[in-house]
């Protein structure tokens, strides 16, 4: 095991395709009763957490409105709805740990006064319809634990939903999703001791301990993902002494596409025992960027999960010892804000990372292959090359050949 991961969140954007015109394959997973098919799935250890949501985060705003039994979400193959039915059966199908209830939620905008009440009665039947079939799942022995979402509208707009989470579904609901940190006050009181799972858009570290000094428990975490297709090698350490003579703040990362650490064989952070750093260096990973080799992701994601895991270690240090608001203060001064900015081409562009613009939108990816027909003839005379031959002499006969993407 290189990272110590205890937790995994998985969104059915990602799995239900054709459903419900066809079966989507990870319901047909081999796994027992006990197990889950979606954790086989996705080569999840057996002692993690699972959690399942209708959508990632964050969302990407799709063009049809919600209706009052299903919510509009971006699947791999284009935009689609999905029904409040098809989400309780999904759950009921894979079985997760915990199953986050779909709501009515609007993102970029405010919604209005009618709106805002649609909202509540809409989040409150499709709650009521999962409590129902998970309480009536036969399809294994797991039961899903359900957190119920906060809206993120003020409590006053969504006062009969809340007063149903109180008295109606308090024994059925384990935990509460909030889309907004400023939620937290609209929690009715009886509910307050239940868990708190954060889906808003985390930017920053300096956001993680916003959140955690509001009251979240739990996060979704895009930065980590973001920073690693960027290239960005994560180098914040909460609770670390900062040294005065410095005089400025520390960035949150290293930009590892800069020529700068081409011939730098220090590891990726000081003092960090992940695989990366334990078995290679900067030039090493900024070298496998350069050439796109995915290993070069690969290595940074460790790291980068690495760098998570001490960061929330150190937090629940803090708490523990009572210092978490003084650290988080200096944190504050250590550290600025924003991560650096991408200067390299990441990985292949998936759709979900990027807004629908229209026809005629130029593509995302360059062409990564080509036909290689007009080479042919210029291979078939030319003589094989010696074993002493170097790259110029093969390029003068082929074989090594740079694409010109203009061309």
């Amino acid at each position: 095991m290189y990272t110590a991961l205890e937790d995994c969140e998985r969104t059915f954007e990602h799995d239900i395709e054709k459903a419900p015109s066809q079966r989507p394959p990870v319901y047909d997973f081999p796994s027992t009763r006990e197990q889950s098919p979606l954790q086989h799935f996705v080569a999840l250890q057996e002692d993690a957490l699972l959690i399942l949501g209708p959508r990632r985060v964050p969302p990407l705003p799709c063009p049809a409105s919600t209706t009052s039994t299903s919510i509009a979400i971006v699947t791999s193959l284009g935009f689609s709805m999905l029904e409040c039915l098809d989400y309780v059966e999904a759950v009921q199908e894979l079985q997760p740990d915990i199953a986050l209830a779909m709501g009515d939620v609007l993102y970029g905008h405010q919604p209005g006064v009618k709106r805002a009440d649609r909202m509540g009665d809409r989040t409150q039947s499709w709650l009521q319809a999962l409590i129902k079939g998970i309480k009536n799942n036969d399809k294994g022995l797991r039961k899903s634990a359900l957190f119920a979402p906060i809206l993120p509208i003020g409590a006053e707009k969504q006062t009969w939903y809340l007063n149903a989470l109180e008295e109606d579904f308090r024994d059925d609901v384990c935990g509460l999703v909030l889309h907004e940190i400023e939620s937290v006050f609209a929690i009715p009181r009886t509910l307050t001791k239940l868990p708190r799972l954060w889906l808003g858009e985390v930017k920053n570290p300096h956001h993680l301990l916003d959140a955690l000094a509001a009251g979240v428990d739990l996060f979704t975490i895009p930065f980590i993902n973001e920073a690693t297709d960027a290239g960005v090698a994560l180098t914040f350490v909460f609770g670390a002494i900062q040294d005065s003579s410095l005089g400025y703040s520390k960035a949150l990362g290293l930009d590892l596409w800069s020529s700068s650490y081409a011939a730098d064989l220090s590891p990726l952070q000081k003092d960090c025992f992940c695989y990366a750093c334990v078995n290679h260096h900067r030039a090493y990973v900024q070298h496998l960027l350069n050439a796109s080799e995915m290993l070069g992701w690969v290595l940074l994601q460790l790291h980068n999960y690495y760098i998570m895991d001490q960061f929330f270690a150190a937090v629940r240090r803090s708490i523990a010892q009572g210092t978490f608001g003084d650290e988080r203060a200096k944190f504050g001064k250590q550290y600025i804000r924003d991560f650096p900015a991408k200067t390299g081409q990441g990985p292949r562009i998936r759709g979900y990372q990027f807004k629908s613009e229209g026809k005629g939108t130029p593509r995302k990816n360059p062409i990564a292959y080509r036909s290689l027909n007009d080479r042919k003839e210029k291979l078939a005379e030319s003589s094989l090359p010696s074993p002493n031959a170097d790259a110029v002499d093969l390029e003068k006969v082929g074989f090594a050949d740079i694409f010109d993407e203009g061309a």
